[in-house]
């Protein structure tokens, strides 16, 4: 039986995830803050995003393909950096890098992944992009971005929109503490998934790698916190600036909501934004991302890069019609690594494509240029 037949859908993936990675960790991956309003926003609002069907077009295979910044993808999606990725499954960073370059599109690595970007400058080919949580050290932040440049790194994603430590009171209770650590009641719940304990065995209990190398001494922290949280700052409009400066590739922001930000970024030299609410993991009093994004779309003319909340590819037709050139997934292809280790990542892109497809097909839509003609007008 084919994976499509016994996994055609990510929400499969997630489910089977959920029986195969510890709950402390599942809880940690899967979780929001405060109750979880935004997160449950962000659904709601792109399940009310709907078209117009359209017949009688013939066969055609629609063109998936798009660019982003002087670079072809033959997908608009890519993988969004998602923290301690290897926590959740083992080797989870060279895994999601060999996946993206395989497929062609982006991978981005967390500043505060297990790894670092040289432990993947050998797997992601040409698809390596760095997030990086502002550090406070200009002689930081010089080396971290000499570290990526060195691994071939050629995107910078720089993250805004984490001003402070949100509480995430349900990972707090699923009792993962930084860094982590197999308590008996954790030791408890790894023993009940072997494949992942097995992994863990392997690669050692993750640490970030990147920051920890900064770091003098292990300070107590609150278990939503870490390492980085001592070594990054609150940044401003001038940060963005300086770091425009110290970098000479492509810079795209991560975390803008509000139209008047999305002008002014564009004038520090911004080469994309990234219009994110977190996935509702740092503010629980928002809007879902997809309500921000039109107006964001309106007042800037730089590409423009969506998550949050994104579950299939109809989501990613959705973010696209409103005025995304791309969309980006963290949550799912953990979910698929979580399912089926190496495989998992892979499918999860197969099923992304297969719903692309499908939808467009509906829609009689031959790019995806043609997506937002098919917009059913609110009432």
């Amino acid at each position: 039986m084919s994976l499509h037949n016994r996994y055609p859908a990510i929400a499969d993936l997630k489910s089977r995830a959920a029986k195969r990675i510890p709950h402390f960790v599942w809880e940690y991956l899967d979780s929001a803050t405060g109750v979880e309003a935004t997160q449950a926003r962000n659904r709601a609002a792109l399940d009310q995003v709907l078209f117009n069907p359209s017949i009688l077009h013939g066969e055609f295979t629609p063109d998936l393909s798009t660019a982003l910044m002087g670079r072809e993808y033959p997908l608009p999606i890519g993988i969004a950096p998602v923290g301690m990725s290897g926590l959740i499954w083992p080797n989870a960073e060279q895994l999601l890098a060999r996946t993206a370059a395989r497929a062609g599109i982006p991978y981005t690595i967390s500043t505060v992944a297990t790894q670092t970007p040289k432990d993947v400058a050998t797997h992601i080919g040409d698809q390596g992009w760095f997030q990086i949580y502002p550090p406070r050290d200009a002689g930081i932040r010089a080396d971290m971005l000499k570290q990526a440049r060195d691994a071939g790194f050629h995107t910078l994603v720089m993250t805004v929109d984490v001003p402070v430590a949100s509480r995430r009171e349900r990972q707090t209770r699923g009792g993962l503490q930084q860094p982590p650590r197999l308590t008996p009641r954790l030791a408890l719940q790894a023993a009940r998934c072997p494949a992942w304990l097995m992994g863990i065995r392997k690669t050692g209990m993750p640490r970030m790698k990147l920051m920890d190398s900064y770091a003098s001494q292990q300070t107590a922290l609150p278990s939503t916190q870490h390492v980085g949280y001592l070594l990054r700052t609150s940044p401003d409009w001038d940060y963005v600036s300086k770091l425009r400066d110290a970098w000479d590739g492509d810079l795209v922001i991560k975390g803008v909501s509000l139209p008047d930000d999305a002008a002014r970024l564009q004038t520090l030299g911004a080469d994309a934004l990234w219009v994110s609410n977190h996935a509702g993991r740092q503010f629980d009093g928002g809007p879902a991302t997809i309500k921000t994004l039109p107006a964001v779309r309106a007042a800037t003319s730089l590409p423009l890069i969506m998550d949050s909340g994104i579950e299939g590819g109809l989501d990613v037709i959705r973010a696209l019609a409103l005025g995304a050139d791309f969309v980006m997934l963290g949550r799912a292809f953990h979910y698929g690594l979580g399912a089926l280790g190496a495989d998992g990542a892979t499918h999860v892109i197969d099923i992304l494509r297969a719903d692309l497809i499908a939808n467009m097909g509906q829609l009689g839509a031959r790019n995806l240029a043609d997506l937002p003609q098919r917009l059913r007008p609110t009432a």
